[in-house]
């Protein structure tokens, strides 16, 4: 079919669409790394929402929904933070979470933060997970949106055995560039060999945007602000392809230096740096039952 026949086609299908009040988006059809339409229903009316945290109130982070881990530095890769349990680091204020690390001295460690995890009070399997969030500025800094599995041993001695999933992951020295990923016993950055994507987004610092994870039986997708830019397929081969039929958690946090976060150094003029979080939604398809298999 020569060019002149493909245009009019096009524009035929398109014209009969309109008038059938079906709108017609052009796609990318030479661009490898354009993201393949999603054959699964996710208009908003075919989700139903099953948990939330819209932070209405005021304090440390609701307690029914999240917990903290409280770690030293060094806990995960390397990183430079001190985790811990105060309002300094973690808290609510004006309908919004506030991450916050911090540079000042606090029983010996030079730099604190938080991580809140929903572990065993919001462990999900399938469904659309939708963070709207402003990311800290700075160099050294490492916030991230992500999931781990709620058995972390469900599919072997620890990590990336049983996965993980970064819905959202950036690193300060690299502003604007957002991350997404997913790590398994085959696929894993250990090993260089981790699936993942990236997408720049503009004023993720000054502006909020929505970090979204759509994860189906068959597939995992994740966009910013309803754009899906990581794809990630379902083999159907064993576990250590997909160990992602098995309930995560969602965790919440900023890390300081670290073996990716610190490669350029930390700018200590940044601090206090925050992320603000405006809501946490988890939602699942109206057909699916949500069950464990």
């Amino acid at each position: 079919m020569n060019h002149t026949v493909k245009v009019f086609s096009a524009s035929l299908i398109c014209l009969l669409l309109i008038t059938a009040d079906v709108f017609c988006e052009e796609t990318d059809t030479d661009n490898p790394d354009t993201v393949k339409e999603n054959q699964q229903p996710t208009a908003v009316e075919d989700w139903e929402l099953v948990w939330a945290d819209e932070f209405d109130y005021e304090g440390l982070p609701d307690p029914k929904k999240w917990t903290f881990d409280i770690q030293k530095p060094g806990w995960r890769n390397k990183e430079k933070q001190y985790y811990a349990k105060r309002l300094e680091n973690a808290r609510v204020e004006k309908g919004n979470l506030i991450i916050e690390a911090d540079n000042k001295p606090y029983e010996n460690y030079q730099y604190t933060s938080a991580s809140i995890k929903s572990q065993y009070k919001g462990d999900f399997i399938y469904g659309k997970i939708e963070v709207k969030a402003k990311l800290p500025k700075g160099r050294g800094t490492w916030p991230a949106i992500w999931m781990m599995p709620t058995a972390l041993r469900g599919y072997g001695a620890g990590w990336p055995s049983s996965g993980e999933i970064d819905i959202m992951e950036h690193v300060g020295y690299d502003p604007g560039v957002i991350h997404a990923s997913i790590h398994c016993k085959k696929y894993n950055w250990r090993d260089h060999s981790e699936k993942t994507k990236i997408i720049k987004v503009k004023d993720v610092f000054d502006e909020y945007h929505v970090y979204t994870l759509y994860w189906y039986t068959d597939h995992i997708e994740i966009a910013v602000d309803g754009k899906k830019y990581f794809r990630f397929e379902n083999e159907n081969k064993s576990w250590i392809y997909w160990p992602f039929d098995k309930r995560f958690y969602l965790i919440l946090n900023i890390a300081i230096g670290g073996e990716w976060g610190g490669i350029q150094g930390i700018d200590e003029s940044i601090f206090p740096a925050r992320m603000v979080v405006d809501y946490v939604r988890v939602y699942r398809l109206k057909e699916s039952s949500g069950e464990d298999k």
